[in-house]
């Protein structure tokens, strides 16, 4: 399978605090990868990289941020516009030649069209948090990045945003997501990457992680996870949710 993301070295600091160290990877057509670790980690602050929120201090990633759909954690929906206001806007804040065309294609892809005239303020928190996932596709982009895309969600909430996220993937879409619920990683990640201190660990399959952590087939990944991190001397091992 031929990369399509590739992320080279990359590192961030602040200051003298070194967020991310020369992070490696790269990534094809309709993976699934969750970025996991104990806090302060460097997982949001790779995403945000990946996605051109931010620069790195070192390091490179290809392709750029216009080809990188980005969802953070707090959702960027403006509470007073509708559902479909909300669309055309960051559709035109893309410069995307017809926004209108773009707008339809996102109802029709996210299943928000019956909510379309909704106000936003009025959206229950799984619909706020489809609506925020489908302002980072509107430009219909290869790789989409998520910041920890199930907090605060009830378990229906995130069943069905989960639905659509695998549906992604399974659509050709790169989708990397960061969570502290490990159980998710092991239910939809093909591939899991393990951060602790800015440095990348691990990174294979859940089931390669289960091995690592010593369980078996069917195990708990937040167990194995946390003997890893542990084994490798990561501090916070304890706290990897």
């Amino acid at each position: 399978m031929s990369a399509v993301l590739r992320v080279r070295a990359v590192a961030k600091h602040y200051g003298e605090l070194q967020a991310l160290r020369e992070v490696s990877f790269d990534a094809g057509p309709g993976e699934l990868i969750a970025v996991v670790g104990p806090n302060g980690a460097g997982k949001t602050t790779l995403l945000s990289i990946i996605a051109g929120i931010q620069d790195p201090s070192a390091g490179s990633v290809s392709p750029g941020p216009r080809e990188v759909g980005w969802a953070p954690q707090q959702a960027s929906i403006y509470s007073r516009l509708s559902v479909a206001e909300n669309l055309e806007l960051f559709a035109r804040l893309e410069k995307l030649e017809d926004p209108s065309a773009a707008v339809e294609r996102m109802l029709e892809q996210t299943g928000l069209r019956e909510r379309a005239q909704e106000r936003a303020s009025r959206l229950s928190g799984g619909n706020r948090q489809r609506v925020n996932v489908a302002l980072g596709l509107i430009a219909d982009p290869p790789v989409l990045a998520l910041d920890e895309p199930s907090a605060s969600l009830d378990p229906g909430q995130r069943e069905r945003l989960w639905q659509f996220i695998v549906a992604l993937a399974g659509a050709g879409t790169i989708v990397l997501f960061s969570t502290h619920n490990v159980s998710e990683a092991q239910r939809y990640a093909g591939r899991v990457i393990v951060l602790a201190e800015g440095r990348l660990l691990f990174d294979d399959s859940p089931e390669a992680l289960l091995a690592a952590g010593g369980e078996g087939r069917g195990g708990d990944l937040e167990r194995a996870l946390v003997r890893f991190l542990a084994q490798q001397g990561a501090p916070d091992g304890q706290d990897a949710r």
